[in-house]
């Protein structure tokens, strides 16, 4: 018998590769279930390795064998002899490096959810933390298209024709290259966009922004756009490089905190300071005003009324707006109930001897 083995493993070729690769798969199995109960193990100990090793473990039960079969092909004698040999080893090259690229892509993926999860962002005081998510999301977003562009670019050297194609396309005529570059723009405008707002930080999620006059805030952002969720539940798509091209506002760049505005036009007969009072009264008995503006202003001085401005603090832009309202409902409110002749009026002045005809409103002194 082992005779014949040793005959059948000289004389055929096929067969030897056969046992090869049946021997190869059989010891990638034994790593794989060596490596799984190690990894399980180490996620018990550190909760925070079990994302990395359920992310990693769908491309590793790829990776181990094909690496196995790649490596006991390589220590297998006289295999080369068969004419199908190149084209297996290609496809194994190709499929390693499909997988590891993979796997690259789903470690940089749990990376950035343990990030995430120890930096949670349902907080009152959140701003450290939507910095440091914003930065790891683009970040890593980035480096997955890196990592994909890059094993992509690896498959295609090892295809030798594509290989000689893009060399006599690069020596021969350099408008290939710019009309790559051209038709590249984008993708490689929006990358750089994205290193750009991770590392300067002109938004970050939950950023409150004005955008195209649409106030919302940043809910989502990608390799190539951002998504502003706006405050009638749409939704503004805008691409990621607008943001470094063009000018916007952001409400919370640096603080929540805001100065909220209420305008008000009254006749020259409303007293103020009793509306002071009422307006500092206003603002204590509200609980989304933060006790650090409450400012009544004659800002507009007209030929019919005057304009006033009230001037409210509150912690972030909701509160801002719900607070805008409040005053203003009550402000209005005591003005009725206490002065309600001091509301805006239109006078009309009746001549002697044309009581018929109403004259038209006195603009000043007459002249002379």
């Amino acid at each position: 018998m082992a005779i014949d083995l040793a005959s059948f493993w000289n004389d055929h070729p096929l067969g030897r590769l056969g046992i090869t690769v049946a021997i190869a798969l059989a010891l990638a199995f034994v790593l794989r279930r060596v490596a799984r109960a190690v990894l399980r193990r180490l996620s018990r100990r550190h909760p925070a390795a079990y994302g990395m090793v359920s992310r990693a473990n769908a491309p590793m039960e790829w990776l181990v064998p094909l690496l196995t079969v790649a490596v006991a092909l390589r220590v297998t004698p006289d295999v080369e002899s068969l004419r199908f040999m190149g084209d297996v080893r290609h496809l194994l090259l190709v499929a390693l490096i499909a997988t590891t690229t993979w796997l690259v892509v789903r470690c940089i993926g749990a990376l950035e959810d343990l990030v995430i999860r120890l930096h949670p962002v349902d907080l009152a005081d959140n701003l450290r933390a939507r910095s440091v998510v914003t930065q790891v999301r683009v970040l890593s977003r980035s480096t997955m298209v890196l990592f994909i562009l890059a094993g992509l670019a690896a498959v295609l050297m090892t295809i030798p024709g594509v290989r000689q194609f893009g060399a006599s396309l690069l020596a021969s005529a350099g408008l290939a290259g710019l009309a790559l570059g051209i038709a590249a723009k984008p993708v490689l405008s929006n990358l750089i966009a994205g290193l750009q707002i991770a590392l300067a930080q002109p938004i970050r999620l939950d950023d409150v922004v004005i955008v195209k006059g649409e106030w919302g805030r940043i809910e989502e952002i990608t390799g190539t756009y951002v998504v502003v969720r706006i405050w009638d539940e749409r939704r503004l798509v805008v691409p990621l490089n607008w943001f470094i091209e063009n000018p916007f506002e952001n409400w919370t760049r640096r603080s929540a905190q805001l100065i909220g505005t209420v305008f008000l036009w009254v006749d020259y007969r409303l007293p103020l300071d009793p509306l002071r009072a009422e307006l500092e009264r206003l603002c204590r008995e509200t609980r989304e005003w933060d006790r650090r503006v409450c400012v009544l202003q004659v800002v507009e001085a007209g030929e019919r009324a005057m304009q006033l401005r009230a001037l409210v603090s509150s912690a972030d832009s909701g509160q801002g707006w719900d607070l805008r309202c409040r005053i203003r409902e009550g402000l209005i409110a005591f003005i009725r109930r206490e002065y309600p002749d001091c509301l805006p009026l239109t006078r009309i002045d009746w001549r002697a001897g044309h009581e018929d005809e109403p004259a038209a409103p006195a603009r000043g002194p007459a002249p002379g």
